[in-house]
C-alpha cells in the first residue's frame, strides 16, 4: 500500500489532522453506567508479531463485571512514534464488535489529547466508537521538551500538563506514595470529567481504574495461554 516510511507518516499525519477539529472536549454531565476498559498484549512468533486486545465493561457503581471480550490477530502494522493508533485500532475495533452491551464511557491503557497531535489512541478511536474516551497511560509522553510536575502525594492531587499555554492532561496521583498515572481527555469529555470518572474507579490494587486493570490482566492471561509461556 505504501512505498516507504515517509509516505506513510505523511498519509497517518493528514488524517490525524483531519481529526483534530472535531474533537470536542465538553464537561460530562450524565450519570454512567457501564465503563468499558480496553488493553492490549504483543507478543513474537516465528518472526511475525500478534496482540491480543480485551475489553471488560464493568458497572460503574459497583465495579461488577458485565461482560468480558477478547481477540487475537497478527499485527502488520510497524510501531512508528506517534501513530500507535493505526497499529491498534483495527483490532480494537474488531473485538469492540464483540460486545453484546454498549458502555458509555470507554477507558483506553494510553493517551487520548496527550499527544503530539491530539491524536493518541483514546481520540483517534472515539470517531469509530461513537462514545466518550478517556486515556489512562502508566508512562509520560513527553512532548515539546515539557516535563510534568510531580502532583501532591495525597490521592486525587493532581497537576496539569500545559503545553504551548494549553492544558493536555493531567498527572494524578491516584494512590500515596505511588508514581502517578497520567489522565487525559479523548473526546466527547473533559479533562475535569475525566478525571473525576478515573478517580471513582480506583481500588486499593492499582493505580489504574478497575476496567483498565481487569483488562491488563486478561490480556496477559490469553497472551500467555496462546504464546505457551
Amino acid at each position: 500500500m505504501y512505498s516507504d516510511r515517509a509516505e506513510v507518516i505523511k498519509d497517518f499525519t493528514k488524517q490525524q489532522m483531519d481529526f483534530i477539529g472535531k474533537i470536542d472536549l465538553c464537561p460530562y454531565n450524565s450519570e454512567p453506567s457501564l465503563i468499558s476498559g480496553i488493553d492490549l498484549a504483543y507478543w513474537k512468533e516465528n518472526d511475525k508479531e500478534y496482540a491480543v486486545c480485551c475489553i471488560v465493561t464493568v458497572n460503574y457503581n459497583t465495579r461488577e463485571v458485565i461482560e468480558t471480550k477478547h481477540l487475537s490477530d497478527e499485527i502488520r502494522m510497524p510501531y512508528i512514534p506517534g501513530f500507535l493508533s493505526f497499529r491498534e485500532l483495527p483490532l480494537i475495533l474488531k473485538t469492540y464488535e464483540l460486545l453484546k452491551e454498549t458502555p458509555d464511557i470507554v477507558i483506553f491503557d494510553g493517551n487520548g489529547y496527550l499527544h503530539y497531535r491530539h491524536m493518541g489512541i483514546a481520540t483517534h478511536a472515539s470517531f469509530y466508537i461513537g462514545c466518550p474516551t478517556i486515556g489512562v497511560a502508566k508512562s509520560y509522553l513527553k512532548i515539546d521538551d515539557v516535563d510534568y510536575v510531580m502532583p501532591g502525594n495525597n490521592p486525587g492531587d493532581y497537576s496539569d500538563i500545559i503545553i504551548n499555554n494549553e492544558v493536555y492532561g493531567r498527572a494524578l496521583r491516584t494512590h500515596s506514595n505511588v508514581k502517578p498515572v497520567f489522565v487525559s481527555a479523548g473526546n466527547k469529555i473533559d479533562i475535569d470529567s475525566s478525571t473525576k470518572i478515573v478517580l471513582a474507579l480506583i481500588d486499593k490494587d492499582s493505580c489504574q481504574p478497575v476496567p483498565v486493570r481487569l483488562a491488563d490482566i486478561e490480556t496477559r492471561k490469553i497472551r500467555r495461554k496462546l504464546n505457551n509461556n
